[in-house]
C-alpha cells in the first residue's frame, strides 16, 4: 500500500456482451459509473456503482485486486477504508474486456477524532490503572480471535441488508470518535443502538455463524459471515440463541440485548468488517436504503 491499509468487498455481476475496440458495447456509450461517496472519511465504506452490464477483466482499488459476487442483476463495488489509513488520492481502476480502462480517483478524507471519557465498569474491575490494562490486553486477544475467523470463499447472501433490531433504531453511540479509558486511548470502530435488556437481535442477512461466544470485553458476542471477507459482529448481548457453523437467514433471531462486558447499560453494539477492517456500520447500512 502507498498510503496506508484498505481493504476491499466488491459486488459484481452481468450477462457477457460484445464490446466496440475503444470503448463502450458496440453502439453504445461507455458504462455509466458513480462513486458513493466519492470523498470518504478515514472508516468509512465506499460504494462504485456500474450501471451498464458488462463483465470485468479487472478491478483495482490502489493496486489490489477487487473481490465480486452478484447482487440484485447490477454491478457495485464496495471498498473498506481503514480508519487509519493515510488522507489522500487512491487509484481506481477497471478494466473491460475489449481493453477499455476506466480510471477514478477516491479521495480519502481525513477524519476528526475527537475524544470522550468512558470509565471501566465495578465488574471489570472500575477506575484503576490496573483494570485499565487488563481490559487493553483483553481487547488485543479478543481482536485477535476476531481477525482469525474463517471466510467463505463464496458469497453467501443475495438480499439488501436490513438493521439488527426490529425496534426504532436510536444510535446511541457513533463509529470512530476515541474513548478515553483511564489513561488508555480506545477507538469506538461500531455503532451503539438503543435495545433494552432482551430486545431480540436479528440476522442482518444470509450467512454462517462463525462465533457465539463469551468475552471479557466484548460480552456474549456473535459473528456471522457472509462469506469473502464480509462479516457482521453483535456484541454485549444478554443471551446467545445460535451455534457456530449455523445457517441464518435475514431477520433470524441470533440472540438478546444485555449489557455483559464492557459495557454500562443495555444496548447492541454492531460492527461490520470487511477482510478483518471495521468500518462505519451506519454508512454500510445506508447503502442499502437503510437511514439512520
Amino acid at each position: 500500500m502507498k498510503h496506508g491499509t484498505i481493504f476491499l468487498f466488491a459486488i459484481l455481476t452481468w450477462p457477457p456482451v460484445a464490446f466496440a475496440a475503444g470503448g463502450g458495447e458496440l453502439g453504445r456509450p461507455p458504462p455509466a459509473i458513480s462513486i458513493t461517496p466519492e470523498s470518504p472519511l478515514q472508516g468509512e465504506p465506499v460504494m462504485v456503482s456500474i450501471a451498464q452490464p458488462g463483465p470485468l477483466k479487472e478491478a483495482t482499488f490502489d493496486g489490489v485486486p477487487l473481490r465480486t459476487v452478484p447482487f440484485a442483476g447490477t454491478r457495485r463495488i464496495f471498498i473498506g477504508i481503514d480508519i487509519n489509513t493515510k488522507p489522500g488520492a487512491y487509484p481506481l481502476r477497471l478494466v473491460f474486456p475489449n481493453g477499455e480502462v476506466v480510471e477514478r480517483t477516491i479521495m480519502v478524507v481525513a477524519r476528526e477524532r475527537y475524544e470522550a471519557p468512558l470509565g471501566i465498569p465495578e465488574k471489570l474491575g472500575g477506575n484503576t490503572p490496573q483494570a485499565a490494562e487488563q481490559l487493553v490486553s483483553s481487547l488485543a486477544s479478543e481482536n485477535a480471535v476476531l481477525a482469525g475467523l474463517w471466510t467463505n470463499p463464496r458469497v453467501l447472501w443475495s438480499e439488501a441488508f436490513k438493521p439488527p433490531l426490529r425496534t426504532e433504531l436510536v444510535v446511541t453511540d457513533v463509529y470512530g470518535y476515541n474513548r478515553d479509558t483511564v489513561g488508555s486511548i480506545i477507538t469506538h470502530k461500531g455503532t451503539d443502538f438503543r435495545a433494552e435488556e432482551g430486545t431480540r437481535v436479528r440476522a442482518m442477512n444470509r450467512g454462517v455463524v462463525r462465533l457465539a461466544r463469551t468475552f471479557r470485553t466484548y460480552g456474549k458476542t456473535i459473528v456471522v459471515d457472509h462469506g469473502l471477507g464480509l462479516q457482521t459482529m453483535y456484541m454485549h448481548l444478554s443471551a446467545i440463541r445460535v451455534n457456530g457453523g449455523q445457517l441464518v437467514r435475514p431477520g433470524d433471531i441470533l440472540g438478546l440485548s444485555g449489557q455483559t462486558g464492557y459495557a454500562e447499560s443495555p444496548h447492541l453494539h454492531l460492527s461490520v468488517r470487511i477482510n478483518n477492517i471495521s468500518i462505519d456500520p451506519a454508512k454500510f447500512l445506508g447503502f442499502f436504503g437503510v437511514q439512520l
